[in-house]
């Protein structure tokens, strides 16, 4: 009975959150980063260019802390709390390197992040992968990542050439790692939340994922002499 009663709490708790983000989420954030420039600008001297990276750094800030909030209070309820900061370290391990995909609204990032990491933290919990399983998602994921990362976004074009060949060699590497960990660890139950992280981060970058959302792809071709 008193499981039941959790699992409502938790639906109760994340319906009225998410239908507060979807009324009033983008008008608090919107708050937030006003302030915080008016902020900046009285104190310090920062170029239009500069404050537009400010205000992406922001955005970036004021999402993940409302979003962390969220999630990690639905892990711990749950019980799966270990399980999602595996994940997540995963995760963002390739995430740092290859980019992705951001969603256009907050709500769609709490529900797209509330689906990949409670749900594969749940995944990773009760199901057992196959050493053979495990392997094929790796090899695909490194062959994703080396034909696809980094993918940029409108809002963050990854201009510079150089740039873009070493997040891509760098985001390679990393998946080739996590590849000879699987190998050589392969009896170790964490070995399940690395391919789950590892696989949700390609997802982020693949161009059938920008054209679900309807996101531009590519987004440094729209520069010229690049």
């Amino acid at each position: 009975m008193s499981v039941i009663f959790v699992y409502i709490y938790v639906g109760y708790f994340y319906f009225n959150f998410s239908l507060y983000n979807f009324y009033r989420g983008d008008d608090v954030k919107k708050l937030f980063i006003d302030f915080s420039i008016d902020l900046i600008k009285k104190n310090c001297n920062y170029s239009e260019e500069q404050i537009e990276v400010i205000v992406y750094g922001l955005e970036g800030i004021y999402l993940t802390i409302t979003k962390m909030i969220v999630l990690v209070s639905l892990a711990y309820i749950l019980g799966i709390l270990k399980e999602f900061f595996l994940i997540l370290i995963f995760y963002n391990i390739i995430r740092v390197q290859a980019f992705g995909i951001h969603a256009s609204k907050s709500i769609y990032c709490l529900i797209s992040s509330t689906i990949m990491f409670i749900g594969g933290a749940f995944i990773c919990k009760y199901v057992y992968f196959p050493f053979w399983l495990s392997i094929s998602i790796a090899i695909i994921c490194d062959i994703c990542l080396l034909l696809y990362a980094p993918a940029d976004t409108s809002k963050r074009p990854i201009i510079n050439k150089k740039k873009r060949i070493r997040f891509k060699c760098i985001s390679f590497i990393l998946g080739v790692i996590y590849t000879f960990i699987i190998i050589f660890f392969r009896n170790n139950p964490t070995i399940n939340y690395l391919v789950i992280g590892m696989l949700e981060a390609v997802l982020m970058i693949l161009p059938i994922t920008y054209k679900i959302f309807k996101l531009p792809y590519n987004n440094y071709k729209n520069y010229s002499g690049v």
